[in-house]
């Protein structure tokens, strides 16, 4: 494997090579390749879609992704799309953080599906995943035709080797594996933990920003994508493929991360989260989190997301004569949140790291009682410096189904609904 480094920018038409001359220069075809290596073309969106939003790469590698044996299904118990197995629920749940493997486990068997709706099929949706695992992808490759996949690392760095260069990744980091790309994971620090979305829509892009103006949220510049790293390595491999839900698997006699030359917009990429440029409020009331987006996918109804992906940063309180913590609420979209690191500041107690919650379609929810009583009694004429956390949010139109495994799982919190029992009636009537 060649040296891993990195290229700056959100969506940029990159040209990368490990050695030199294999990329096609001037008005030599880009189909027609140096070094003997073949031309490929990765395509993320219809050949047709507009100039902004039109995903493709051209790869010049050791041998085609075509080459491979049959593919056959397998059967997987805990990562899937099977989003129909319960009754959807307005209930509130949460979820403790899954624990560590006993046996040896991948990034890829370590992955349990907790929630989800629509599907590959119908391009359309979101597949929400939890992974722990204690080894590295070992002789094997995934790629993933059913959407792009978010990585958000809770516990443990990630070395994420791709067809198209290296990224590493740790908590309060997050990496972006494009639809169809192939890649392995190894564990940097013997154990994994952390979160998944798969995306079924529309590939996710930096959100429009209107009249906060062209410095707020995430910069362009920010996001990392990878230089030209190969392996030239023959041997026994399998190559790992989701397709229509399913998992499939297939023998390879070479590592199919031989793409030595890249060009194009189409590629995996990393966000430190830690330089999100945080927009609030400097006068009065809390604003909605919305204004905390990293990523969107959009849908087919305009200002309405397929999926959202929210932060909640460090930041500083200034608001007055208001509440400030999140205030109770009921949406149309639906909710799954995760902490990264630290405390959530609208929940005392049972929201950890590594942990988990769905909010469904106008289910209500908001601050516990112990976070109300301390918020309602602050001094707001002073700041207030929140600091060591970060939690996100999963936030999508339609309503996210949990899945069995999920319900029956000794990490549903049962009493998760006791955290408002304790809400005082502070209504005095006319008095």
């Amino acid at each position: 494997m060649t040296t891993s480094g990195y290229q700056s920018g959100f969506g940029n038409q990159f040209a990368t090579e490990a050695v030199a001359g294999a990329l096609p220069v001037g008005q030599n075809s880009p189909q027609r390749a140096a070094h003997g290596l073949y031309a490929e073309q990765l395509s993320g969106s219809a050949f047709t879609a507009p100039r902004h939003r039109n995903l493709r790469t051209w790869l010049y590698r050791i041998r085609p992704a075509a080459q491979h044996s049959p593919f056959a299904e397998v059967a997987t118990k805990h990562f899937h799309n099977r989003f129909d197995e319960a009754p959807a629920t307005p209930n509130q749940l949460r979820w403790d953080p899954l624990p560590m493997p006993t046996d040896a486990v991948d990034f890829i068997d370590g992955l349990v599906t907790m929630a989800g709706n629509g599907g590959p099929a119908e391009q359309a949706g979101v597949g929400i995943h939890l992974y722990a695992a204690n080894r590295s992808m070992e002789g094997r490759f995934f790629y993933n035709a059913d959407g792009e996949m978010l990585i958000v690392p809770q516990q443990g760095a990630l070395h994420i080797f791709t067809e198209l260069g290296v990224l590493d990744v740790a908590p309060l980091e997050i990496a972006v594996i494009p639809r169809g790309i192939r890649f392995r994971v190894e564990l940097t620090d013997g154990t994994a933990r952390g979160y998944v979305a798969e995306n079924f829509g529309a590939p996710m892009h930096l959100p429009d920003l209107g009249p906060i103006g062209a410095n707020g949220l995430a910069h362009p510049r920010d996001f990392l994508a990878p230089v030209a790293a190969f392996e030239e390595v023959d041997g026994q491999f399998e190559l790992l493929a989701k397709f229509q839900g399913g998992l499939w698997s297939a023998r390879i006699d070479h590592s199919p991360l031989d793409v030595v030359a890249w060009h194009g917009n189409y590629t995996p990429y990393k966000y430190d989260l830690r330089l999100f440029n945080t927009i609030g409020s400097i006068a009065v009331d809390h604003p909605d989190p919305s204004i905390f987006t990293v990523l969107t996918s959009v849908s087919d109804t305009p200002g309405t997301a397929n999926l959202d992906f929210v932060i909640f940063p460090p930041r500083w309180l200034v608001a007055e004569h208001t509440f400030r913590p999140p205030y109770f609420h009921r949406n149309v979209a639906s909710e799954f949140m995760g902490l990264i690191d630290g405390a959530y500041d609208a929940k005392a107690g049972g929201f950890v790291p590594g942990g988990s919650s769905l909010h469904n379609c106008m289910s209500g929810h908001g601050p516990d009682a112990a976070s109300f009583e301390k918020a309602s009694a602050a001094d707001t004429s002073k700041p207030d410096h929140i600091t060591g956390t970060m939690a996100f949010m999963f936030e999508t139109r339609k309503v996210i189904r949990p899945t069995q495994q999920a319900l029956s799982s000794p990490q549903l919190q049962g009493n998760y609904y006791e955290c408002w029992r304790d809400l005082k009636k502070h209504y005095k009537g006319n008095a």
